[in-house]
């Protein structure tokens, strides 16, 4: 079930519009669905706005998902912005406190800390921070967006850093990957899985679906959504 938050004009080229909800609709929408069927996870994606996020927030804390993750959308493959800067504060004191684990990409964590994350030890650096400084039980600091031949993301829960690497994968087609990651997260924790399982699993499926993706488009297309597993 979704609570859309806003509609957008976009292509594997870029994002030309953009939208919000009203976040009082917002929350008619999450308060309709959790009723009905009451979610074994919710993932929290592009909220736009501060109204989005304050009102996601507060309906977050009313109704205590067994698990949140939150993935600070805040800029799109092309470059687009899709969160508006004064949105950034709420963000960080309302929605990453309550979150089971938050997903941001090395430039979100940058922006989220008011700090460089740069290189694989600056994201080690900045998944311990959004859990020692801004209060995150968890963080998964992605780094699909730094140079270099491998990807790394780094993993602070419980007190422990795990660090994931894998060989970049050449191509463009990398469209709503970390959407996807997250999702993915919060569809193995409703399925009973620990979290380092769960981000292990998620990084195989979203790393088989870039390698099996259709080249769609012009610029960054999709991933493959529903890849052939080993």
């Amino acid at each position: 079930m979704s609570a859309i938050t806003a509609l957008t004009a976009q292509s594997t080229r870029g994002v030309t519009g953009i939208r919000p909800v009203d976040a009082a609709f917002v929350v008619e929408q999450i308060d309709t669905t959790v009723a009905d069927i009451p979610p074994d996870a919710v993932k929290t994606g592009m909220l736009a706005d501060r109204t989005i996020v304050e009102a996601v927030a507060e309906a977050a804390r009313r109704h205590r998902f067994p698990a949140l993750i939150v993935d600070p959308v805040m800029v799109a493959t092309s470059g687009a912005r899709l969160l508006e800067a004064d949105a950034v504060d709420a963000l960080r004191r309302l929605l990453v406190p309550l979150a089971t684990l938050v997903t941001p990409n090395a430039p979100e964590a940058a922006v989220l800390l008011d700090r460089s994350v740069e290189t694989p030890a600056d994201q080690e650096s900045a998944a311990r921070a959004l859990v020692e400084e801004l209060g995150a039980p968890a963080a998964l600091v992605k780094g699909g967006d730094l140079e270099g031949r491998e990807v790394v993301d780094a993993l602070f829960a419980d007190g422990s850093l795990e660090t994931f690497r894998e060989p970049r994968i050449e191509g463009a087609s990398t469209h709503g990957s970390g959407c996807a990651l997250s999702s993915a997260i919060a569809a193995f924790l409703a399925h009973g899985a620990e979290l380092p399982e769960a981000v292990a699993r998620s990084r195989a499926w979203v790393r088989r679906g870039i390698e099996s993706a259709p080249r769609l488009g012009h610029g960054h297309g999709p991933l493959d959504l529903f890849p052939r597993s080993d």
